[in-house]
């Protein structure tokens, strides 16, 4: 049996625009990506704290330190700069693996910058 289970999280990162001519999917600052363990066309789940919208699509890579977190192509109609959303990754584990998985929960500031612990 494998049960799918929460990978990582970046939480409450704020939209810093929308782009609806671009082909799709969400770009994101690379630090956030690398500290959350993203890679570039992972699927991702975005939800939208303001609106409630909720979407599935794929991660892009922004310039690192950029703190860009952008809603692209049909996604960019889910949601305005200055919303909060969260990004979440899930992977497939098997029934040991998924007893004793920690996600990587990734908590920005008001820049989409990781916060230090």
């Amino acid at each position: 049996m494998q049960r799918f289970m929460l990978k990582s999280k970046i939480h409450r990162a704020k939209l810093t625009g929308t782009d609806l001519d671009y082909e799709g999917s969400i770009t994101i600052d690379r630090t956030l990506l690398e500290a959350a363990d993203i890679l570039p066309g992972e699927q991702v789940h975005v939800l939208n704290l303001n609106n409630g919208q909720r979407l599935v699509t794929y991660a892009i890579e922004a310039e690192a330190g950029s703190g860009t977190v952008l809603l692209n192509g049909p996604a960019a109609r889910l949601g305005m700069a200055g919303d909060l959303v969260v990004i979440l990754t899930y992977a497939a584990l098997t029934d040991d693996e998924a007893r004793t998985h920690r996600p990587k929960v990734v908590q920005v500031d008001g820049h989409n910058q990781p916060r230090r612990k």
